[in-house]
């Protein structure tokens, strides 16, 4: 498939049709089972601006589901690539046991700290995400332009005032830091879960080649705008 394109369609079958260790770096922030309901009014949302339609994965199947799709990127990535994975806690095993089963090496566990998170009564409030940083050999990339790079990351997330968007977006911020640390100018980088596209964009910015897969096509059409403002 050619590079710089937002491909509609579900990642567990268009995956297979992509050419062993073309990719240099993967990063995608995966449907986490958690039952998540796309119009819900968090984070003080309006229901107009936000757009219908994600696609959930039932808790009974998630480690199926994570098992094939890791696989397939496995498969896919260079042996110098490496992968940003995305998650929650609720079923974060799940993700560990297919990254293991992929044959991935973990390299790092990083905490993503934001600034805060849904409001509760009787637990404490969880502010923050897993992102697991995978290579499959000791030949990876690795920019390392802070002296001291933390693997707990305080980035705020986004707001988008009076703007259409999906449920759930990745700050510019979060993915450009993977990307510098992680991949070089001209390199290609997939996203197998794009969403609103935050990765492509970010990748067009950074003179990085990117593959996008998204299954809903109200967010491949927006992403597509967002590309057009980049």
């Amino acid at each position: 498939m050619k590079p710089n394109q937002i491909i509609h369609g579900d990642a567990m079958n268009i995956l297979p049709s992509l050419k062993d260790k073309s990719v240099d770096l993967v990063i995608t922030d995966p449907p986490f089972a958690i039952d998540f309901k796309a119009r819900k009014a968090n984070y003080n949302r309006k229901y107009k601006n936000v757009l219908e339609g994600y696609n959930e994965i039932p808790s009974s199947e998630y480690l199926e589901f994570s098992l094939n799709w890791i696989k397939q990127i496995e498969r896919i990535l260079k042996k110098s690539g490496s992968a940003y994975i995305i998650s929650g806690w609720t079923n974060l095993k799940d993700i560990l046991i297919a990254v293991e089963k992929a044959g991935f090496i973990l390299l790092n566990h990083i905490i993503w700290k934001y600034q805060f998170g849904v409001f509760t009564r009787k637990k404490f409030v969880t502010s923050h995400y897993h992102i697991l940083l995978c290579v499959k050999s000791k030949d990876y990339v690795f920019n390392k332009i802070d002296h001291y790079p933390e693997d707990v990351w305080a980035i705020k997330r986004e707001y988008w005032h009076n703007k259409l968007k999906t449920p759930t977006k990745l700050p510019a911020d979060l993915v450009k830091k993977m990307l510098l640390y992680s991949s070089r100018e001209g390199d290609l980088v997939l996203d197998p879960f794009s969403g609103s596209g935050t990765v492509p964009v970010c990748c067009r910015q950074l003179k990085r080649k990117f593959l996008g897969i998204e299954i809903n096509k109200d967010y491949v059409n927006l992403s597509h705008e967002r590309l057009r403002d980049s």
